[in-house]
């Protein structure tokens, strides 16, 4: 599998999301066993956030990493009102003892908030040094934000990126691809399902005997240093998306993924789920 550097690390391009896991008991068990799985099929990015079920996702890695801590690299997000200096050791170490670690990869501000940046990276490099976390990064953060954080040491920015949310490519992909900054695309197969039966997409699946979703994994990945992190706890599910890494692409397919869904031509809202 494809990989990039990422905080420091080199981690595969796919990786495993988690918002919904730990909402609902029954699933459970399937829930860590799909990332037990991933792990295995080289997966071994996860992303979580204290937010996802009030923590219970972050429970879920827990048990999934269980034994296998050195082989994953852990993503893991702060609530904007908990990113100031008092609060945000509190939640971090809430986070540290929901997955039984005792340091995050790469902990992330989960949106602009109203405490000050400058705070919240203070808070964030106080974590650092006393070895909470490895690095850090933001999310939902637009070309505007990012200039106003104006900070080097920001390892990744994670935003929505999928064939019908293009607004990113207009602004602030080009905002990173300049500064060499890694983009974590969530939601890169759209939600509820409503991509995967455009007309559009299942007829470049068609062609490359693979499914929908397969495609819309490629059509994000085709970005380079780019890293999507979609939730499966299917197995046949996690499979594939492993084997959407090996789906190139052709000029054809790009050309009709285009017509059904164009490039932005101007600046967009920086669109948020």
């Amino acid at each position: 599998m494809r990989t990039l550097e990422l905080a420091g690390r080199t981690v595969p391009v796919l990786g495993q999301g988690t918002w919904h896991m730990g909402e609902k008991g029954h699933q459970r068990s399937a829930e860590i066993a799909g990332l037990c799985l991933g792990i295995e099929q080289g997966l071994t990015l996860i992303d979580t956030a204290e937010m996802y079920a009030d923590g219970g996702a972050e429970e879920i890695v827990g048990q999934a990493i269980a034994g296998q801590r050195d082989k994953v690299f852990i993503v893991s997000k702060v609530y904007p009102h908990n990113a100031s200096r008092k609060a945000m050791p509190v939640a971090c170490e809430a986070s540290l003892r929901r997955m039984n670690t005792d340091y995050i990869d790469l902990y992330l501000l989960h949106w602009p908030g109203q405490h000050p940046l400058d705070e919240t990276v203070e808070a964030f490099e106080r974590l650092r040094e006393a070895g909470k976390i490895g690095r850090w990064g933001v999310s939902n953060f637009d070309v505007s934000d990012m200039m106003e954080l104006d900070n080097p040491d920001c390892a990744t920015n994670q935003v929505l990126y999928n064939p019908e949310q293009r607004g990113i490519e207009f602004d602030l992909l080009p905002w990173a691809a300049n500064r060499h900054l890694p983009m974590m695309a969530y939601c890169p197969i759209g939600q509820a399902g409503n991509l995967l039966y455009h007309p559009a997409l299942q007829e470049v699946a068609q062609r490359h005997g693979a499914t929908p979703a397969q495609i819309c994994l490629a059509w994000v990945l085709r970005q380079e240093n780019m890293i999507a992190i979609p939730k499966a706890t299917n197995p046949e599910h996690i499979r594939l998306n492993v084997a959407a890494t090996g789906i190139e692409l052709t000029p054809q397919d790009l050309g009709d993924l285009d017509r059904a869904w164009p490039a932005p031509s101007r600046k967009m809202r920086l669109a948020m789920v």
